[in-house]
């Protein structure tokens, strides 16, 4: 199956680019999606362990299993005062 991973404020600098596509086995959940955005982005490895997830713009849990054309949004933690 094939989902979009978008990446957001600091995942976006480090992976240098909004979006990627992925190729996955059916059956891949976020968490499996994850460890393979990490590799083939290594300078994202750190970040994706204090990221939020959403699939199709809703939050999700590293456990959701994912779908073929799915979305997969990476949000980094935002924090400022």
């Amino acid at each position: 199956m094939t989902i979009k991973a978008k990446f957001f404020a600091i995942a976006r600098e480090k992976a240098g680019t909004a979006d990627a596509t992925l190729h996955l086995p059916d059956g891949s959940t976020v968490a499996i999606a994850t460890a393979m955005i990490a590799r083939q982005f290594p300078q994202l490895a750190a970040t994706t362990t204090r990221c939020a997830f959403a699939v199709n713009q809703e939050y999700a849990a590293p456990d959701r299993t994912l779908k073929d054309g799915d979305e997969l949004a990476l949000i980094p933690a935002v924090s400022g005062g």
